[in-house]
């Protein structure tokens, strides 16, 4: 069983996918693996270079996430130029964590892709079962605040497929409008639902 967890920024969805890791799920982070790709002296990091400049690393030569988010978040063209150089790869090496996990498995496994871009991207022909994780744009707000100004933040959420788009892929959705142990119960009920047991 995949399973395909993604939302807007700020929405919550690694917490999710945290909580269903607390359920014997292996979770995959896209997040991770992108970050991953772009050491320093990756094939990855020298297209970012090639693409972007010198301008998006930092005093240690590393690829600086907050510089190269500051210059995509500003050109929509720059921001598929991203997402041509690292989606293909990404996938592919998600694709790589499903058959590492499937082989150490005893039975059936139980994956978790946690994919902010799930729905954008090819990602969603690997799961079998989409989550959305849901939240008012004022939440999301007040969470991100203590990490970007409200000006970046709008132009994230704006590159970002919108929420009511999102939802028409859902097969579940969760609700982190409120606190965690609610959170919890509606991951508990759909776990249920999915392996059966309601």
């Amino acid at each position: 069983m995949i399973i395909g967890i993604t939302g807007s920024i700020g929405s919550g969805k690694t917490t999710v996918a945290k909580l269903f890791s607390r359920h014997h799920y292996s979770r995959i982070d896209a997040d991770e693996i992108s970050h991953g790709l772009m050491g320093k002296n990756s094939v990855i990091y020298k297209k970012l270079i090639i693409a972007f400049g010198n301008e998006i690393l930092d005093a240690n030569k590393n690829i600086d996430r907050r510089r190269l988010s500051n210059i995509v978040f500003n050109d929509d063209k720059k921001l598929k130029k991203l997402n041509s150089v690292m989606h293909q790869i990404i996938i592919k090496n998600i694709k790589n964590e499903i058959s590492k996990i499937k082989k150490k498995c005893v039975g059936n496994a139980k994956i978790i892709i946690d994919a902010p871009l799930l729905l954008e991207t090819k990602a969603k022909n690997l799961a079998d079962t989409v989550i959305v994780v849901k939240c008012d744009k004022k939440n999301v707000i007040k969470r991100l605040s203590r990490i970007y100004a409200r000006e970046k933040i709008e132009k994230i959420l704006n590159a970002q497929m919108p929420l009511r788009e999102k939802l028409k892929h859902a097969d579940f959705v969760v609700d982190n409008n409120k606190d965690l142990k609610r959170l919890e119960k509606q991951v508990v009920k759909i776990i249920r639902s999915l392996e059966g047991n309601e």
